[in-house]
């Protein structure tokens, strides 16, 4: 019987909850059709690929679990795609892929609810979870597409001003029924085979983070509708992982989630709209500093952030989307 199901799940040195996930997809799937899943372990070098095989091993999981160890680590979209070619080398592939981040559990009726929403929607060509926290508190996971005046809004981190802003703000109000978004997380992701068939893979330019804003952008432009299905609950042990708040972090942010953002304006938007949105998360960032500053504010940027943003803006980096991440 071919499966209806396929899932790819990569990992980067995150053995334990990996194997956590795969405890909660077997207790999921066993309700459902054949399902199955393709382990993408990302270069780790840590003995993460030796540990996940000899628990596949044990716990009996070969019939549905196929580990593929990759050399070193190529980003997000790379050892997605690495997955789903794998997958797709099956006589009867699969109808759908579900693309679900290491670092989740799958809630029960989360993998029904997400098919049983494509089969009643067949222009939906990807539907997201809803994802949590353990406790069951909401975690953003539907957004707007980026744009200038979005991007503004995120500099300036102003309560009146992002109310003001909020129809372009990225984020959308958690739902509590199914509803259209521009784009869904990555981190528990349904597609549709037809839509793999039309608009091809992740784009490999994106190490990590905007993989899943650009594929859900090309989808929309292809005629396929995006949809978040919040009876679908997966919990999500690392936060927002996508839809990052720039503002909200005690760490220094990474370099690649500034390319990613580059490249994301550049190729789909333009060099002169890339401009635009540089120029106008600046000016609402500097406006951010400025008040925080003359009002004694304890709200902090995460480190160095304006000097990494300038450094990968297109102000200094150009337009060519061309060169390794760093």
């Amino acid at each position: 019987m071919a499966a209806r199901l396929a899932a790819v799940i990569v990992n980067y040195r995150t053995t334990d909850l990996v194997i956590a996930c795969l405890r909660s997809l077997r207790d999921e799937t066993r309700g459902l059709p054949p399902a199955n899943l393709a382990l993408v372990d990302n270069g780790s070098g840590d003995g993460s690929a030796d540990r996940i095989a000899a628990t596949i091993m044990a716990e009996g999981w070969s019939s549905w679990v196929s580990l593929l160890p990759l050399a070193d680590n190529r980003g997000f979209s790379a050892g997605n795609n690495a997955g789903i070619r794998l997958l797709l080398q099956s006589s009867e592939p699969a109808e759908y892929f579900l693309l679900l981040n290491p670092d989740t559990v799958v809630r029960k009726g989360a993998l029904e609810a997400l098919l049983d929403f494509a089969e009643r929607h067949p222009k939906a060509g990807i539907i997201g979870s809803r994802l949590e926290e353990p406790g069951g508190v909401p975690q953003r996971s539907a957004f707007r597409f980026h744009s200038a005046i979005g991007e503004l809004e995120q500099g300036l981190r102003l309560g009146i001003a992002s109310r003001m802003l909020s129809r372009w703000a990225v984020g959308l109000p958690q739902p509590e029924s199914a509803r259209r978004a521009d784009w869904v997380s990555g981190a528990s992701m349904l597609i549709r085979r037809e839509v793999l068939d039309a608009i091809g893979f992740l784009d490999e330019g994106y190490f990590l983070y905007f993989e899943e804003v650009d594929f859900c952008l090309r989808a929309a432009r292809a005629g396929w509708e995006c949809w978040h299905e919040p009876r679908s609950r997966v919990v999500h042990l690392g936060g927002q992982s996508t839809g990052v708040d720039l503002a909200a972090s005690s760490k220094r942010l990474p370099g690649y989630l500034f390319e990613s953002r580059r490249r994301y304006f550049v190729k789909n938007r333009g060099p002169l709209y890339a401009l635009l949105a540089d120029l106008a998360w600046l000016s609402g960032h500097l406006v951010w500093l400025l008040r925080s500053r003359v009002l004694g504010s304890t709200k902090r940027a995460p480190p160095m952030l304006l000097r990494d943003f300038l450094r990968h803006s297109v102000l200094v980096r150009g337009f060519s989307l061309s060169g390794e991440i760093s």
